[in-house]
């Protein structure tokens, strides 16, 4: 009698945790497959842009932007409407000439970066930086104490190698109602605020300048057009509002 409690008991419990789980599966797959099916391509076809080429001047901003497809400005028609071209672009203002240089790719997490971007970045010796990447951390469930190590040699590397001002940009929290199912998207932005404290902790550590964009773009993410196709990335609108939040706040 006892052992058929028992039994009922557990099958009360490890239904609703069965459905959970397939719900979960599906969200995820669902996620990915409005990604994949959406083929956004990567717009940054050159890798380095010269603004005011011509300026009479002496000097020249070296601006270097690191991260994954949200630095690569997948989502938007061309580069021009990427958030690093256009923060380059209001550094340059009139007269300053300002060379942009993307070290970023899609897909990309932080121990992707460190391998095939960092020492490219802090080769070309930049003045001005700025880091956006984690948002593949979360989704691929990474551990938060290796992000911690990863995020923690990227600075080290670049507060050390560099005379750069360094600018490390909070993950947004993005994604549309229909691409990121409740439950899923409760989850994933509960994950993606763990993560921001860690790289907060570690701006704070490197005296490094840290830009909330996380909290910033929550009055926009609901407009029209913000989204690209695939429900995720932020199209021309969407990064023209990150480019001004970032500017508004950048050290250079």
């Amino acid at each position: 009698m006892k052992r058929r409690s028992l039994e009922k008991i557990i099958l009360i419990i490890l239904g609703p945790l069965s459905l959970l789980a397939v719900y979960f599966f599906i969200a995820n797959w669902f996620f990915y497959h409005q990604i994949e099916i959406s083929r956004l391509q990567v717009v940054d076809l050159k890798h380095k842009y010269i603004f005011n080429e011509t300026a009479a001047t002496s000097s020249e901003i070296i601006y270097a932007a690191l991260g994954d497809s949200l630095t690569a400005g997948v989502g938007a028609v061309d580069y021009e409407q990427s958030y690093p071209y256009l923060v380059a672009k209001k550094i340059a203002g009139q007269e300053t000439k300002v060379t942009h240089l993307n070290f970023s790719y899609p897909g990309y997490k932080t121990y992707d970066l460190i391998r095939d971007m960092l020492p490219e970045a802090i080769a070309s010796q930049p003045d001005v930086i700025t880091i956006l990447i984690g948002v593949n951390d979360v989704h691929n469930n990474d551990n938060r104490q290796q992000f911690k190590r990863n995020y923690e040699d990227i600075l080290q590397q670049l507060s050390t190698k560099t005379d750069a001002k360094i600018n490390v940009v909070s993950i947004p929290l993005i994604g549309s109602k229909y691409s990121l199912w409740p439950g899923y998207r409760v989850y994933y932005y509960s994950k993606s605020l763990i993560f921001n404290q860690i790289i907060r902790e570690l701006a704070d550590k490197y005296q490094i300048n840290y830009i909330d964009l996380t909290n910033s773009t929550r009055q926009y993410s609901l407009t029209p057009g913000y989204y690209a196709v695939d429900g995720f990335h932020p199209a021309g609108l969407g990064y023209q509002y990150w480019s001004q939040i970032i500017y508004d706040h950048l050290d250079k």
